[in-house]
């Protein structure tokens, strides 16, 4: 599975055309999950970020899917002009949930 995190900041006044730009995502089909979250700000050191995009699919290939999709360029298109700083991460991962040791 690949995970995909995007970062958002974006002005005060662009906030909300950012986050409705990014909800066209949404609706792109090969994701198992992607959601469009807001930073509660609760970490110290974490509170540049306004918004989150985060993605689950099933492979590279599926990534590669969603982001050739026509949706994936009405976004771009819409809030690439709007934002301020987009910072972007992919990685593999088995899907399991991983507890530390007591």
């Amino acid at each position: 599975m690949i995970r995909h995190i995007v970062f958002f900041t974006a002005p005060a006044e662009q906030l909300e055309k950012v986050r409705a730009g990014l909800s066209i995502l949404t609706a792109i089909p090969h994701a198992r999950l992607l959601e469009i979250g807001t930073n509660l700000k609760t970490d110290q050191l974490g509170t540049d970020v306004d918004l989150v995009v985060y993605g689950e699919f099933d492979d590279e290939a599926a990534l590669a899917a969603y982001k050739a999709h026509p949706d994936y360029q009405r976004s771009i298109a819409l809030v690439r002009p709007i934002r301020e700083m987009r910072m972007a991460a992919d990685y593999e991962s088995d899907g399991a949930v991983k507890r530390p040791l007591r």
